[in-house]
């Protein structure tokens, strides 16, 4: 049996995770779980799952809770994550966490020898170098889940690093990608909400309209796969059925394919070096590839700079990204204001060079702080 942990298990990729294992309940024992603020959701896991440790969104539902399942351990906020994290079981650590939020709870769980299965991108983001450090110090392993990276992870196996040309990671092009920008400016909410493609949450769901999340995939992919950004590139490509390629210098390409379903790299992650059965067909159609274009997504080329110049910009960025996003879904700035917001986040700031963990999330909280601040006022 394997022990593991899931960050985020209310969530789109907690819930599809829970369905990977509900099938596989010979394999897998889910030692703990955080939860998020649907309580039918939260109910429907606790029956289903009866985890040893849980921690909640807040400390206001905790004696409900415990009176409901007095066999289970609670705990709660981020100080719960960090005690899911330090949980003396080893086992696997899936973190499925939105934001920033789920930095800390990886550095933990590393110390305390688990492996991790991330798909909170904003993880490598902000702290990339100093995740693959403790993942070296600790001896532990790092397994990604979104698509691209685990197709990327997929198709590298066995090849040899000097013998890359490039990576290429593919983007569906969000919700609004066949408008132009002059047709952006008035775009509601419930627009953007609707991925032509992929059920995913409400912030990454933004994050593909703005092609933000292609940025932190790029950013991402850099630390996970140890190439520089100009081998890393990205194109547009509609139909999500290829998700990830690899150029090799002896002009061979390797691609992987598959349907538009979190559940696959999922279980890959899981059940990694083995797979487990799949019985949903791949109907192959005409698939289309087009060049990005920059100037259209323009928070993309941004994501290359900050990533080039390292530091503490990715912090910067991810945080006045995550902070604009909670914005424009709360109707109290405009679509076209993301970038605004995160551009002008990212020019004004005085980059500083190899930071701390502390300095990371310190920095992440006064961006995030600030932007909300700034808005409560007007």
């Amino acid at each position: 049996m394997k022990n593991l942990y899931i960050l985020g298990a209310a969530g789109s990729i907690g819930l599809q995770t829970l369905d990977v294992i509900e099938k596989h309940m010979d394999t897998f024992n889910l030692v703990g779980i955080s939860l998020g603020s649907n309580d039918e959701i939260n109910h429907d896991i606790l029956t289903r799952f009866h985890p040893e440790m849980v921690c909640l969104r807040t400390e206001q539902k905790i004696l409900d809770y415990q009176s409901k399942y007095p066999d289970i351990q609670f705990t709660f906020g981020d100080a719960g994550l960090i005690q899911l994290a330090k949980y003396p079981k080893k086992g696997m650590l899936l973190n499925a966490l939105s934001g920033s939020s789920g930095l800390k709870p990886t550095v933990e769980a590393i110390k305390f020898y688990k492996d991790i299965a991330l798909a909170n991108k904003e993880t490598l983001v902000m702290a990339g170098e100093i995740i693959n450090k403790l993942v070296y110090e600790y001896k532990v392993n790092l397994y990604p889940v979104d698509s691209e990276h685990s197709a990327l992870w997929q198709v590298l196996k066995g090849e040899h690093q000097e013998d890359i040309q490039k990576l290429v990671i593919t983007a569906s092009g969000g919700s609004f990608r066949d408008k132009k920008r002059s047709e952006l400016k008035e775009v509601k909410v419930e627009d953007a909400l609707k991925h032509p493609n992929w059920s995913m949450g409400a912030k990454i769901t933004i994050d593909s309209a703005t092609m933000m999340n292609k940025g932190l995939e790029v950013i991402e992919a850099h630390h996970l796969f140890h190439l520089p950004y100009h081998q890393i590139e990205t194109i547009l490509h509609k139909e999500s059925v290829v998700h990830g390629l690899i150029y090799f210098k002896d002009g061979t390409i390797k691609a992987s394919l598959s349907v538009s379903d979190m559940r696959i790299p999922i279980a890959y992650a899981l059940f990694y070096p083995n797979r487990t059965e799949y019985h949903q067909h791949l109907e192959l159609t005409n698939l289309s590839f087009e060049p990005m274009d920059k100037e259209r997504f323009p928070l993309l080329e941004l994501a290359y700079q900050v990533g080039e110049a390292g530091g503490l910009l990715p912090t910067v960025m991810n945080a006045s990204n995550e902070a604009a996003v909670k914005l424009f879904l709360n109707h109290q700035i405009s679509f076209l204001d993301i970038e605004t917001i995160v551009s002008d986040t990212v020019h004004q700031f005085k980059n500083i060079k190899e930071p701390s963990l502390d300095l990371i999330i310190e920095t992440d909280r006064q961006i995030q702080q600030a932007i909300k601040l700034a808005h409560e006022k007007r």
